[in-house]
This record gives structure tokens, sequence and C-alpha cells, in this order.
């Protein structure tokens, strides 16, 4: 039989049992979208964690007052410490020439208040170098000014969240707000970004870092800001911070630093093996579906006994009969892939529509990875049928029909 004479056989086949063919079909469809819709929730899962690390900044580290390696855990977020981080100290890392800005960073919470409308909110002392490290955007006026970072000045500015609430639509540059007992300035409007990192970027208000200190009577700081002059210069910037803290500090290595680069390596690795993972374990659904393929397939050749036996009789090989079901296992895998394409597509669809901060996208190796696997699995579990088929004897064959 000719390549064409054996396609259009197997698909009267497959056409001729409708049923059958649809329920292995729904099968491999379901094995192929599980394994394509789970490898794009896993993907979208590692892409999200790695957009929000770049909206902190580029080439950034982040310094933390306390040792892990000494204190047995993760290093303090708030607390005692060895000896804390001062605006001294961040100051001083200025001096390195790998390192581009130096942003101090205070938190506090404090109540904000503008006539009859008061909000308690986070409170961020910082200075002008916040702006770039960390890539905000002013809808309404303009940032910290540059300046001494040990002289403060009753200025301030707020979330667009934080402005909605206090002023509503009216203006809100140069009027006066209440933080705790202190009135400040508001001399801009930060552009709304949302959540970053579980921080309200909106729903917060900035003041200078001296100020800050004096408002919240602390002198320690909650972390430092550093962005490196290139990604190149990350190892050097780091090396740099820990040697003036230590030289700062009586030679004692008493802080800790985070590089970007490091946080965002190891949650990749992370997801990519998640991603992994759910992907094997979908693809168990391919197998069961390869099963189900050879299960109606042995039921099919007992049912085509007739039809093997004419074509043994005709003079067809054990190769021709074994070829023909092959191929219509093979047949089944792909329609079945490119069904289960299709439901994979329509899900991502549905799920971004569902959640659209979520940047779910299916990986194109994906697509071809299950395609192949379903077509592997069908070709694997067909063998058995087809070699049970092209086996047979040809009059024992039609002897069982005539009987």
């Amino acid at each position: 039989m000719k390549v064409k004479d054996t396609l259009q056989f197997s698909i009267r086949a497959l056409s001729g049992f409708g049923g059958r063919t649809w329920l292995m079909l729904l099968a491999m469809a379901i094995g192929v979208g599980s394994v394509v819709v789970l490898t794009a929730l896993g993907d979208g899962a590692r892409r999200y964690v790695i957009n929000e690390f770049a909206q902190l900044g580029t080439h950034l580290l982040v310094v933390l007052p306390g040792r892990s390696e000494t204190t047995g855990g993760h290093p303090p977020i708030m607390g005692e410490t060895p000896r804390d981080l001062t605006l001294d100290d961040a100051l001083a890392l200025r001096r390195s020439p790998f390192i581009k800005q130096v942003a101090p960073i205070i938190v506090g919470s404090a109540p904000v208040s503008s006539r009859q409308r008061e909000r308690e909110v986070n409170i961020l002392g910082t200075t002008a170098e916040l702006y770039g490290i960390r890539h905000l955007e002013m809808s309404q006026g303009k940032f910290l000014p540059p300046g001494d970072p040990q002289r403060g000045s009753a200025v301030t500015v707020l979330g667009a969240k934080l402005k909605s609430e206090l002023f509503g639509n009216r203006r809100a540059l140069g009027r006066w707000v209440r933080i705790g007992e202190r009135r400040f300035r508001v001399i801009g409007v930060l552009t709304a970004k949302g959540q970053s990192l579980g921080t309200d970027i909106s729903d917060l208000a900035i003041i200078p870092v001296a100020t800050a200190q004096s408002l919240f009577n602390r002198a320690s700081l909650f972390r430092i800001l550093v962005q490196a002059r290139s990604r190149e210069s990350i190892p050097r910037a780091k090396q740099a911070v820990l040697d003036i803290i230590r030289e700062r500090h009586d030679g004692e290595d008493d802080i800790t630093v985070i590089t970007q680069d490091a946080v965002l390596a190891t949650f990749d690795g992370i997801f990519r093996a998640l991603t992994m993972a759910a992907t094997g374990i979908a693809t168990i659904s391919l197998v069961v579906a390869g099963i189900l393929i050879m299960n109606v397939m042995l039921v099919a050749v007992s049912q085509r006994t007739t039809e093997i036996g004419l074509l043994k009789a005709l003079g067809a090989p054990q190769k021709q009969i074994l070829r023909l079901f092959l191929l219509e296992s093979a047949l089944l895998s792909v329609a079945g892939a490119a069904c289960g394409i299709a439901i994979a597509f329509a899900g991502v669809w549905a799920l971004d529509r569902a959640f659209p901060d979520f940047p779910l996208q299916i990986p194109p190796w994906s697509l071809g990875a299950a395609v192949a696997v379903a077509l592997a699995t069908g070709l694997l579990f067909g063998v058995l049928p087809a070699r049970r088929a092209a086996r047979m004897d040809p009059v024992q064959a039609l002897n069982s029909v005539g009987g």
C-alpha cells in the first residue's frame, strides 16, 4: 500500500467508530491541555516574581542590620543588633567607585491628617536617591529635594491613594498635612503603582530621613538600598559595602548584604523546578491517555479480525499491518494534542482575563514538548495492539467470522 492509501485507510478506520475515536481524543486532549496549562502557570509565577523584583530597581543591593550567619537565622528586620546601621554608615558608602547611589531607609507608622480627614499609614524616611533607585514616577510636583541628608525639612511626598483619601479631587501641592504632631508641606504626589512585594507604594508618605529620625526618635536605619554602577560591578559593590561597614564597626561583620541578582536566581531556580514538577505530574495524565488508547485499540483488533484477515489474505505483510495500526495511534495522538492545545489556549485566555495582573503566557517550548510526548505515548502504547494484529493468522481470522 502506498503512503496515501495507508493514511486514507487509517482515517476511514477511525471515522468508522466515532464514539471510540472521540473517547480517545478526549483523553489525549485533557492530558496535553493539562501539561500546557500547568507549564504556563509555573512559568507565569516565575516571571511574576522576577517582574516584582525588577520594579524595586536595577543592580540593587539591600543592606540589613545583623549577620544571618552569626545569629543562626534570618537577619532581624527590627530590634536589637550588634550595632545599628546609622545615617553616617549610609553616607560612608558613597565613597566607593562601584556604588552609584545610596538611599537610607527608616520606616514607621503615624497618623496623617488634613482638615477632618485622617489615615494611619506607613511613613518612609529617605533621601532624593530613592527616586532613581526604585524607579519611582511623579504624577504631580517633585520628589524630595537633594541636599544634606543630615538636615531635615518639613516636606512630604504622598502616594496616589493617600492623596486621594486626604484631598479627594482637590489639589494637594503646596497644602499642609499633619504627620504625627508635626506639619509638612506637600511637594509631590507619586504615580499609582500598586503593590510591590507586599508594600503599597500608593498608600504611604515619604519624608526626609533626618526628619523621620526626629519624628520617630530613632537613629537606627531600617535598611540601606544601594545601587551598583552596573551589573558587572555588583560583586565589587557588595564587597565595598562589607569592607566600609566593617571598618566603621570596629572590625565586626554585623550586617547582611542581599544582592537582587542572587535573590532572582534563587527564585528562578525554585520556580523552574516547580514548573518541571507540575509538568511531570500533568504528564501522568498523558500516560493514562496512552493506556486508554492501548486498551481501546486491543478491543479494536478483536472487532476488526475480518478486516485484518482479508488484508493478510490479499498478501499484506506483517509490517504493513503493524504500520496501519501504529498510524492510527499516531493520528489519534496528534489530533488529541491539537485539541489539547486549543483547550490550553482557551484556559490560559480565561485565566488571563480573570487575573490580568498575572503575566500568564504559554511557553513556546511547552507546545512542542506536549505534542512530542503525546505522540511518543500514543506510539508506545499502540505497539502491543499493532503487533497482535500483525501476528494474526489470516485463515483463523476469516474462520472466526464465519463461525
